[in-house]
């Protein structure tokens, strides 16, 4: 495992990456490539100020390596092997650059097809490479679009108060208007908008959900522990609205290592009374 990788990944995640420690070395060297990729051009848009030449250079990096001109990185080397090994389409990668060159010019999300299709490229294609490193079936890849969209939009629900100091929106405004929010202050409008905003991810979980029995068990525990982690947060987001006006809900490590255990059994109940009930599934 590369150190610097694996730092990079750390940094930028902390539920998922603590998940992640529970997938076959094999994988998870490949899921820290693929995170320590996504994580070097997220740090930069979401930097202040933002690091927009730096950005830019690193795209033209990433096309030169893309295209077999040796540039150093160890991180964009990485990535380029990872993606020439498992398959990923390049319109996923210029899906998921489009994206994050977006929030160096777009700050304000009005609609809800606006959000879905930024999330397109900032988390349904991350999905997409999961797929492809996990070495699923193509019946898997709208589940795997929509647990990479689930989680993002949990993500926009946390961070609501961190995104407005980076002066974004992702959170429609529609929304908001619905609701009669003005801003974020902690009122019964906001929990209203809140409450609404998490039943939407829910929503988006519970579809993603319909696809673990694609997922081989051995890859499904640490999957179906960083979807629970975040369906804590959210839970947690639900029962109290304003938390995230403070601070930003995250599960801690033990906590993450409790859902392992349990759904470490769970799993092979499940797929073992599956195999009983006659479902189809991976092994």
């Amino acid at each position: 495992m590369n150190k610097q990788l694996d730092e990079i990944f750390k940094r930028g995640s902390t539920t998922y990456y603590n998940s992640t420690l529970f997938f076959p070395p094999r994988i998870r060297e490949d899921v820290t490539k693929l995170y320590a990729f996504v994580r070097v051009f997220d740090d930069l848009v979401d930097s202040v100020p933002q690091r927009r030449d730096e950005f830019y250079q690193m795209r033209k990096m990433y096309e030169m390596e893309r295209d077999g001109r040796r540039t150093g990185n160890v991180v964009l080397e990485n990535f380029v092997e990872l993606k020439e090994r498992k398959g990923f389409r390049e319109e996923w990668v210029e899906a998921f650059l489009n994206a994050m060159e977006s929030d160096l010019h777009k700050r304000v999300y009005y609609t809800l097809d606006e959000t879905l299709k930024y999330m397109y490229g900032s988390a349904e294609v991350i999905g997409l490479f999961m797929m492809k490193i996990l070495d699923l079936p193509g019946e898997a890849e709208p589940y795997a679009k929509m647990l990479g969209r689930s989680m993002q939009y949990l993500n926009f629900i946390r961070d609501v108060k961190e995104d407005e100091y980076l002066g974004r929106q992702y959170l429609p405004v529609e929304d908001m208007e619905r609701f009669g929010v003005r801003g974020l202050e902690c009122t019964d409008k906001f929990k209203d908008f809140m409450r609404f905003q998490v039943e939407r991810y829910l929503e988006f979980e519970r579809e993603a959900e319909r696809g673990y029995r694609f997922i081989p068990s051995r890859y499904l525990v640490p999957i179906k522990t960083a979807s629970e982690m975040y369906k804590w947060t959210g839970l947690r987001i639900s029962s109290s609205p304003c938390v995230v006006l403070s601070r930003k809900v995250k599960p801690k490590k033990r906590k993450i290592v409790l859902s392992v255990m349990k759904n470490s059994v769970g799993v092979y109940v499940w797929r073992s009374l599956s195999s009983l009930a006659g479902l189809p599934m991976l092994r």
